[in-house]
């Protein structure tokens, strides 16, 4: 009976894993789909493309996966996709401003599910403008702080064009003008330090204090309904709350 109890807990934990890391490379394909779609299927002249394929790999997906969305983007195979990139604005409980990118084949049924989504989770879409002037499209490159001291990663990205860099317990977190992300990702490179996934990101000019345990519940778990839709690809948000509130609330 042990055996049995113990390969129980196995399978009840393993699955809901093997299903986040589904949906991870479902999102990370979707990426490369897009990517090849707009600016073709050769990683050497896409930048954009080349960052979606490192991204891929740093997360173990098979070479066959990457193979296929490349494929999908540029129209060949039985499966080729034609997403489309398409950027919402909405508020969250407490007035938190969120911008949410998806990439869909189908923008009535997204529209539709994520309309539903803040109607279970007390949000609400916005119209156009109405949040994205919060924010600023910037690059962000992720290095991880184990592999570079911060004053000689600050040097590196001082000469790689890059407008500031912070540090946190795990990466180096490099931020470039939007226009300047792969030419950034490039001179870091050629200087030996290897980013992990170098992406477009949208960062809020002034965040949302939130110090209700109620209302930050709500926001976290508004984002993570979203999160989980497969059409969203990436959601922003300028969500501020404490250490200790966000402890309580999981």
């Amino acid at each position: 009976m042990a055996g049995h109890s113990k390969w129980s807990k196995v399978k009840h934990i393993k699955g809901p894993l093997d299903q986040k890391r589904g949906q991870l490379f479902s999102k990370l394909a979707k990426e490369i789909t897009v990517a090849a779609r707009m600016g073709g299927g050769d990683p050497g002249g896409n930048p954009r493309l080349r960052s979606a394929i490192l991204a891929a790999r740093a997360q173990s997906m098979p070479n066959d996966n990457i193979d296929r969305a490349i494929k999908r983007g540029i129209g060949e195979g039985v499966d080729a996709a034609n997403y489309e990139e398409t950027v919402y604005e909405a508020y969250a409980p407490g007035g938190v401003a969120l911008i949410i990118e998806a990439a869909t084949d189908n923008k009535n049924r997204t529209a539709a599910e994520l309309r539903l989504i803040f109607s279970k989770y007390h949000g609400n879409l916005a119209s156009a403008g109405a949040v994205s002037y919060m924010f600023h499209r910037k690059g962000q490159i992720l290095i991880p702080a184990a592999t570079i001291s911060e004053d000689r990663m600050l040097e590196c990205a001082v000469e790689a064009g890059a407008e500031e860099m912070t540090t946190d317990e795990e990466h180096h977190i490099v931020i470039t003008a939007a226009d300047q992300l792969y030419a950034v990702a490039e001179a870091l490179k050629n200087a030996g330090i290897q980013a992990e996934s170098p992406k477009l990101t949208f960062i809020p000019d002034t965040h949302t204090a939130v110090t209700d345990e109620h209302t930050a519940a709500q926001v976290l778990k508004l984002i993570h309904a979203l999160e989980d839709n497969d059409d969203v690809q990436n959601v922003h948000s300028n969500f501020d709350a404490s250490e200790e509130l966000l402890a309580k609330v999981g």
